[in-house]
């Protein structure tokens, strides 16, 4: 089966395996277009029997998710049309996050490129990440733009790596290869690039052909924590920098200078320091 109703997904589906491709240029940005589809797919694979895995990946080998649009900062009502169908609880980046979180098959990012901020916490919600060694990045970089992730990476972060860590990751802003976001339990594993492909197509095999019940057996048994009230918190912690005039002033300069731009992107915690300081 092949899906085409995406602007900015490239959809197949074989042997119980959803592959979802993103294909958002020219760096995927989190934009709205990119979170109206992925909203859309993951809910309507919610009940669809015949997908018991799905991977994601990108169609750019050198970013998976750039980070949420920065362009918010002029168009602050740009998610409006996404946050009426928000549950109570969540802002509409978090309720991405657990729309995966909470999905009944199991969900794996092939991280082969970076991923930072809401790219990052895309990938911290899913069930499982791997990897390549020497290629892939994973960094809430926020802080360099005077404010805190607002997605859901405080919590998850704490819960996946802990207190200490998670303040690291976010205070310290910086981009961790595939070797250190493994050691510190961000990731499942670090691959070697060469083996990234080979090695996740036959884990999403195994588990897709696993007898029918165990996948959703597994997910009852082993639930993703209760962080409701950390999402509150969260969002009070990034609503009140968000307005801050320093934050406004560090986005803007961040686009003025090159940020979701390929270059600009490919060393964006170097440039918003600069700009910082």
């Amino acid at each position: 089966m092949h899906h085409d109703a995406y602007a900015t997904l490239r959809v197949n589906h074989e042997a119980g395996i959803a592959r979802v491709t993103l294909d958002n240029p020219p760096v995927n940005v989190l934009d709205v277009a990119l979170m109206a589809d992925l909203r859309r797919l993951l809910t309507g694979l919610r009940d669809d029997e015949s997908v018991r895995v799905i991977v994601f990946d990108s169609a750019d080998p050198d970013f998976f998710i750039a980070h949420v649009d920065m362009a918010l900062v002029d168009a602050p009502d740009a998610f409006d049309g996404l946050a009426a169908d928000t549950p109570d609880g969540v802002n509409v980046f978090q309720a991405l996050g657990e729309l995966l979180r909470h999905q009944p098959q199991v969900t794996i990012v092939k991280l082969a490129g970076l991923a930072r901020g809401g790219g990052a916490e895309f990938v911290t919600a899913a069930d499982m990440a791997f990897a390549a060694i020497g290629r892939a990045g994973i960094g809430q970089v926020e802080a360099l733009m005077g404010i805190v992730p607002g997605g859901g990476g405080t919590q998850y972060l704490a819960d996946r790596i802990g207190r200490n860590r998670a303040l690291e990751v976010v205070l310290g802003a910086e981009l961790h290869d595939a070797r250190i976001a493994e050691r510190y339990g961000w990731i499942n594993r670090a691959v070697p690039a060469d083996e990234l492909d080979d090695f996740v197509d036959r884990l999403a095999r195994d588990i897709a052909a696993l007898p029918e019940g165990v996948i959703a057996a597994a997910k009852r048994a082993i639930v993703p924590a209760d962080l409701a009230e950390g999402f509150l918190r969260e969002h009070d912690a990034w609503a009140g920098q968000i307005v801050r005039p320093a934050a406004e002033q560090l986005i803007r300069g961040g686009l003025a200078h090159g940020a979701q731009t390929r270059d600009g992107e490919r060393d964006l915690e170097s440039l918003l320091r600069t700009l910082a300081g």
